[in-house]
Protein backbone atom coordinates (compact mmCIF):
# COMPACT_ATOMS: atom_id res chain seq x y z
CA UNK A 1 0.00 0.00 0.00
CA UNK A 2 1.05 3.62 -0.47
CA UNK A 3 0.32 6.71 1.63
CA UNK A 4 0.95 10.18 0.19
CA UNK A 5 0.81 13.65 1.77
CA UNK A 6 -1.15 16.09 -0.42
CA UNK A 7 0.02 19.53 0.70
CA UNK A 8 -2.17 21.56 -1.66
CA UNK A 9 -5.50 20.10 -0.56
CA UNK A 10 -4.77 19.24 3.09
CA UNK A 11 -5.28 15.49 2.75
CA UNK A 12 -3.42 12.22 2.70
CA UNK A 13 -4.16 9.59 0.07
CA UNK A 14 -4.13 5.86 0.68
CA UNK A 15 -3.68 3.59 -2.35
CA UNK A 16 -4.24 -0.04 -1.42
CA UNK A 17 -2.01 -2.51 -3.24
CA UNK A 18 -3.40 -5.51 -5.08
CA UNK A 19 -0.16 -7.49 -4.69
CA UNK A 20 0.61 -7.52 -8.40
CA UNK A 21 2.21 -4.07 -8.68
CA UNK A 22 -1.06 -2.23 -9.24
CA UNK A 23 -3.13 -0.17 -6.81
CA UNK A 24 -6.74 0.75 -6.10
CA UNK A 25 -7.97 4.30 -6.58
CA UNK A 26 -7.02 6.62 -3.76
CA UNK A 27 -9.03 7.13 -0.61
CA UNK A 28 -8.39 10.52 0.98
CA UNK A 29 -8.45 11.64 4.61
CA UNK A 30 -8.46 15.22 5.86
CA UNK A 31 -5.37 16.46 7.67
CA UNK A 32 -4.12 19.67 9.17
CA UNK A 33 -2.83 22.54 7.08
CA UNK A 34 -0.21 21.65 4.45
CA UNK A 35 0.76 18.06 5.23
CA UNK A 36 4.37 17.67 4.11
CA UNK A 37 5.30 14.12 5.07
CA UNK A 38 4.05 10.90 6.60
CA UNK A 39 5.42 8.01 8.63
CA UNK A 40 3.75 4.77 9.68
CA UNK A 41 3.79 2.53 12.74
CA UNK A 42 1.44 0.69 15.09
CA UNK A 43 0.71 3.38 17.70
CA UNK A 44 -2.03 1.58 19.64
CA UNK A 45 -0.63 -1.98 19.63
CA UNK A 46 -3.53 -3.52 17.70
CA UNK A 47 -1.24 -4.96 14.94
CA UNK A 48 -2.68 -2.48 12.38
CA UNK A 49 -0.56 0.25 10.82
CA UNK A 50 -1.33 3.84 11.78
CA UNK A 51 -0.17 7.07 10.12
CA UNK A 52 1.47 10.23 11.48
CA UNK A 53 1.40 13.36 9.32
CA UNK A 54 3.62 16.46 9.64
CA UNK A 55 1.21 19.39 9.09
CA UNK A 56 3.56 22.24 8.13
CA UNK A 57 1.31 25.32 8.35
CA UNK A 58 -0.75 23.91 11.19
CA UNK A 59 2.22 23.47 13.55
CA UNK A 60 0.90 20.01 14.37
CA UNK A 61 1.31 16.35 13.71
CA UNK A 62 -1.83 14.40 12.96
CA UNK A 63 -2.41 10.75 13.78
CA UNK A 64 -4.77 8.47 11.87
CA UNK A 65 -5.33 5.12 13.59
CA UNK A 66 -5.80 2.20 11.22
CA UNK A 67 -8.68 -0.26 11.37
CA UNK A 68 -6.71 -2.98 9.56
CA UNK A 69 -8.92 -2.95 6.47
CA UNK A 70 -7.28 0.01 4.71
CA UNK A 71 -9.44 2.61 6.43
CA UNK A 72 -8.51 5.02 9.22
CA UNK A 73 -10.00 7.15 11.98
CA UNK A 74 -10.30 10.89 11.63
CA UNK A 75 -7.13 12.75 12.46
CA UNK A 76 -6.21 13.55 16.05
CA UNK A 77 -3.79 16.49 16.20
CA UNK A 78 -0.92 17.23 18.56
CA UNK A 79 0.97 20.51 18.80
CA UNK A 80 4.56 20.73 17.59
CA UNK A 81 7.01 23.55 17.06
CA UNK A 82 6.79 25.92 14.12
CA UNK A 83 6.45 24.46 10.60
CA UNK A 84 7.01 20.71 11.04
CA UNK A 85 8.41 19.33 7.78
CA UNK A 86 8.99 15.65 8.48
CA UNK A 87 8.19 13.05 11.11
CA UNK A 88 9.66 9.72 12.11
CA UNK A 89 8.72 7.08 14.67
CA UNK A 90 10.65 4.97 17.17
CA UNK A 91 10.46 3.89 20.82
CA UNK A 92 12.60 6.62 22.43
CA UNK A 93 11.86 5.81 26.09
CA UNK A 94 12.05 2.01 25.90
CA UNK A 95 8.46 1.38 27.00
CA UNK A 96 7.57 -0.73 23.91
CA UNK A 97 5.26 2.04 22.61
CA UNK A 98 6.07 4.02 19.49
CA UNK A 99 6.86 7.70 19.87
CA UNK A 100 6.96 10.52 17.29
CA UNK A 101 9.72 12.98 16.41
CA UNK A 102 9.03 15.95 14.12
CA UNK A 103 11.55 18.36 12.54
CA UNK A 104 10.25 21.92 13.05
CA UNK A 105 11.72 24.01 10.22
CA UNK A 106 10.51 27.39 11.51
CA UNK A 107 11.41 26.77 15.13
CA UNK A 108 14.88 25.25 14.77
CA UNK A 109 13.78 22.37 16.98
CA UNK A 110 12.59 18.82 16.96
CA UNK A 111 9.50 17.81 18.91
CA UNK A 112 9.36 14.43 20.63
CA UNK A 113 5.91 13.14 21.55
CA UNK A 114 5.93 10.04 23.74
CA UNK A 115 3.27 7.48 22.91
CA UNK A 116 0.69 5.86 25.15
CA UNK A 117 -0.63 2.34 24.54
CA UNK A 118 -4.01 3.60 23.27
CA UNK A 119 -2.55 5.49 20.29
CA UNK A 120 -2.50 8.91 21.93
CA UNK A 121 0.59 10.98 22.71
CA UNK A 122 1.97 13.19 25.47
CA UNK A 123 2.59 16.88 24.92
CA UNK A 124 5.78 17.60 23.03
CA UNK A 125 9.23 18.03 24.45
CA UNK A 126 11.42 20.15 22.19
CA UNK A 127 15.15 19.99 21.52
CA UNK A 128 17.23 22.59 19.69
CA UNK A 129 18.67 21.84 16.26
CA UNK A 130 20.62 23.72 13.64
CA UNK A 131 18.91 26.31 11.46
CA UNK A 132 15.97 25.13 9.37
CA UNK A 133 15.62 21.43 10.23
CA UNK A 134 14.13 19.94 7.10
CA UNK A 135 14.42 16.18 7.61
CA UNK A 136 14.57 13.80 10.56
CA UNK A 137 15.48 10.13 10.75
CA UNK A 138 16.00 7.63 13.54
CA UNK A 139 18.60 4.91 13.98
CA UNK A 140 21.08 3.50 16.47
CA UNK A 141 24.08 5.50 15.26
CA UNK A 142 26.38 4.85 18.23
CA UNK A 143 25.56 1.15 18.66
CA UNK A 144 24.20 1.45 22.21
CA UNK A 145 20.87 -0.27 21.35
CA UNK A 146 18.94 3.00 21.90
CA UNK A 147 17.41 5.03 19.05
CA UNK A 148 19.17 8.25 18.12
CA UNK A 149 17.77 11.17 16.12
CA UNK A 150 19.55 12.68 13.12
CA UNK A 151 18.41 15.99 11.64
CA UNK A 152 19.34 17.64 8.34
CA UNK A 153 19.40 21.43 8.73
CA UNK A 154 18.68 23.31 5.50
CA UNK A 155 19.67 26.88 6.39
CA UNK A 156 23.13 26.12 7.79
CA UNK A 157 23.89 22.99 5.73
CA UNK A 158 24.54 20.81 8.76
CA UNK A 159 23.47 17.47 10.15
Amino acid sequence: DIVVANSDDNTVSILRGYGNGSFANQTTYSTGSQPYSVAVGDFNNDTHLDIVIANFSGNTVGVLLGYGNGSFTNQTIYLTGSDPQTAAVSDFNNDTRLDIVAANFGGNTVSVLLGYSNGSFANQTTYSTGSGPIAVAVGDFNNDTRPDIVVANFNDNTV
